[in-house]
């Protein structure tokens, strides 16, 4: 009898159980994973990533933050945020006068672009699509990004837009409760009037 060719046998047999056992594991794992609330690996650009970076710069906070959420740089590319930053898109931001002294748009401007999103979100070159045909429409829009539409979708309009208590996507802080720290985590929504969004 041929001992060696039975030994690998044995070891082949013993090493395909080993595997076997480590899927379950590994499938159990990712069922209590899911069963503790902890994030699963295979949802969505918002709800599998870390947190996006909070808003640190106070003069972005104060100039852009008193009209509407100081959104997380982390949000959109840096070529989307130096078009939202260029001076006559100030002059017409979304229908709005938000023009700024050079100085204040410099700093601005650098704190966004430094910030912005890693190339790995950049993926897709069409993931920042330009609005409508007239300037303000015409800038990026993170409402307009691929990702969001994605994980929005399911979202009826009327929960958003036909909410008194929403009125716009842009809204982000009115149903992601973590949004000013960058907590987009699909656990953590809850729309106002609604309450929790399940998906």
């Amino acid at each position: 009898m041929n001992y060696s060719k039975l030994i690998l046998a044995l070891l082949t047999v013993g090493l395909l159980s080993m595997g076997s056992v480590g899927i379950a594991f590994g499938e159990d794992d990712d069922d209590e994973r899911g069963e503790r609330g902890e994030e699963s690996e295979r949802g969505g650009w918002m709800e599998s990533r870390a947190p996006l970076a909070p808003v640190v710069n106070a003069t972005y906070t104060q100039e852009c933050g008193s009209c509407h959420m100081a959104y997380q740089p982390g949000l959109l590319p840096p070529q989307a945020w130096a078009q939202i930053m260029a001076p006559a898109a100030l002059a017409n931001h979304y229908g709005d006068d938000a023009s700024l002294t050079d100085d204040l748009r410099t700093e601005i401007s650098t704190y966004l672009g430094a910030n912005a999103t890693d190339l790995a979100l950049q993926r897709n070159p069409h993931r920042v699509s330009p609005g409508g045909s007239t300037p303000s429409q015409a800038l990026p829009r993170i409402t307009a990004t691929t990702d969001f539409k994605r994980q929005h979708d399911e979202i009826p309009a009327r929960l958003v837009k036909g909410n008194p208590e929403v009125g716009s996507f842009s809204k982000c802080e009115a149903c992601h409760r973590g949004a000013a720290e960058g907590d987009y985590n699909e656990r953590q929504i809850s729309i106002p009037g609604h309450g929790r969004w399940e998906d």
